[in-house]
């Protein structure tokens, strides 16, 4: 084994930054707050949207 391996096994994962910028192709972007609801969060979105596939990304 080189010494490069050796050093890259004993790094440490680096962290990403607090910030990552997300390419995304879709249809429709709706922008919203997420309200509470119990233990957890909730967004409703409109129902022609139900059975579609969405992707969430938190930008706050």
């Amino acid at each position: 084994m080189s010494e490069d391996e050796k050093s890259s096994e004993n790094r440490a994962p680096e962290r990403p930054p607090s910030r990552v910028k997300f390419e995304v192709y879709g249809e429709e972007m709706i922008e919203k707050k997420v309200k509470s609801s119990g233990n957890s969060g909730r967004v409703y979105l409109p129902p022609n949207w139900v059975g579609h596939q969405v992707k969430i990304i938190r930008i706050d």
